[in-house]
């Protein structure tokens, strides 16, 4: 029986960002009742099977019934016809408004919903899979008090959230966290080759890499140097770290990613 407190949170698509933030929310046991709509069938089996206190749906509308919080967690190029869809089946103007999908504007949900909403858009990432995402967020100005610490609490149970007044940041968040795990991928693709080059067996270098990858984001995060300080803490003068740096520095190693980030950007506002 539902709780007086307890919201009702219905998630429209239950691909792979869906279900990291419900096994987040599950979790952290969360006071929320909670939906899922999908077409398909196999994904709400998995979704009940995982967890069979979910309702779930292949009817969005039904789903969107009472709800308190509907997360539009679906690709962006069918937004529009779902959100058609739903304009008429969320009748309550108070129902909040997730969208997790990238380069969808705050105008364009509103416009296909068909009217004043209160609408939070984020931009996540990848690690959100292994609870360890980044998520931005902006807000209209239809969105609660309430309802934006409902949000925070939402995202935050995949990582960490941080909220943007001006909704255009969201092009340079994804440009740095959305896409960001590819960038340190492909450096950590290019370390291993290296060290395979080296000499290094190929499961030796994987290893290496990784644990190198992880420690050193841990102790940025514990650490109140900046990313600079450390690595001068790192580079010794005329040791074998400063003849690295210096080659990737003179490669123009900086300079290339402030080209990669503002094209990375440049293409979120063409999507948008």
């Amino acid at each position: 029986m539902k709780n007086s407190n307890t919201k009702t949170i219905t998630f429209i698509g239950a691909g792979n960002m869906a279900r990291s933030l419900i096994a987040g929310l599950i979790e952290d046991k969360a006071a929320l009742n909670i939906r899922v709509a999908d077409p398909d069938t196999a994904q709400l089996a998995s979704i009940q099977q995982s967890w069979p206190q979910i309702e779930v749906f292949a009817d969005n509308n039904k789903a969107v019934e009472n709800a308190d919080v509907v997360v539009l967690a679906v690709k962006p190029q069918i937004m529009q016809s779902v959100c058609n869809a739903l304009a008429s089946a969320i009748n309550n103007p108070e129902t909040l408004l997730i969208s997790i999908a990238a380069g969808v504007t705050e105008q364009k949900i509103k416009q296909w919903l068909g009217g004043q909403r209160p609408i939070v858009r984020c931009m996540p990432n990848t690690p959100a899979l292994v609870q360890s995402g980044m998520t931005g967020l902006f807000a209209n100005d239809q969105v609660s008090e309430e309802q934006r610490s409902l949000a925070e609490s939402i995202l935050r149970a995949v990582g960490v959230t941080l909220w943007f007044a001006d909704e255009d940041k969201l092009d340079a968040v994804t440009a740095v966290s959305g896409s960001g795990p590819a960038y340190f991928f492909l450096v950590m693709e290019a370390m291993q080759k290296a060290a395979q080059t080296l000499g290094l067996e190929p499961q030796d270098a994987r290893l290496l890499v990784l644990q190198t990858a992880f420690g050193s984001a841990k102790l940025a995060l514990e650490s109140e140097d900046e990313a600079a300080v450390l690595r001068q803490k790192v580079t010794s003068k005329g040791g074998t770290t400063e003849a690295a740096i210096n080659k990737l520095l003179s490669s123009g190693l900086v300079e290339l990613f402030e080209e990669a980030l503002i094209a990375a950007r440049d293409r979120a506002k063409e999507l948008s």
